[in-house]
């Protein structure tokens, strides 16, 4: 049996998929999910599973240089900001109007996770970046500035 976090096979394999800039969206219960898009459902009821949780199994598994967000999150949904951020610390936060997320955001996003929450504006893009420690281990590539102080 699996011995790290995720269990759930489709999520387990898109994490594997992502590529540096691809785009992870996890969303709550009632985001509007274009008919198109790689969705993967682990909504079963109201708030099962919650968003938070969610996140911190794949933050477990995932590196990002950047969490997009609803505007709406850092002015009207305290609880769920400070949990991003504790989640997702030291990474960079890009606040924009939530319904540039349902109608611009979404259509970029490689796969989208829909969960159970009921968590107003719940709808988190998260940005991958690859492990650039372990990208740069051979002691003869070099770092550029740039890159290093992009994920620091």
């Amino acid at each position: 049996m699996k011995r790290s976090t995720i269990l759930n096979r489709e999520l387990s394999a898109a994490i594997a998929a992502l590529g540096h800039g691809d785009m992870l969206m996890v969303c709550d219960a009632g985001f509007p999910v274009p008919c198109d898009a790689r969705r993967i459902d682990l909504a079963v009821c109201r708030d099962l599973p919650p968003l938070e949780p969610v996140l911190e199994a794949i933050a477990a598994e995932c590196i990002f240089e950047k969490i997009t967000v609803g505007e709406e999150v850092r002015d009207y949904n305290e609880p769920l900001n400070r949990e991003l951020v504790r989640i997702f610390p030291g990474i960079t936060f890009e606040y924009v109007p939530h319904a540039s997320i349902m109608t611009d955001l979404v259509h970029k996003a490689k796969y989208i996770v829909r969960t159970g929450a009921f968590n107003p504006w719940g709808n988190i893009a998260l940005h991958s970046i690859p492990d650039v420690p372990k990208w740069f281990e051979n002691p003869e590539v070099k770092v550029p500035d740039w890159y290093r102080d992009a994920v620091e």
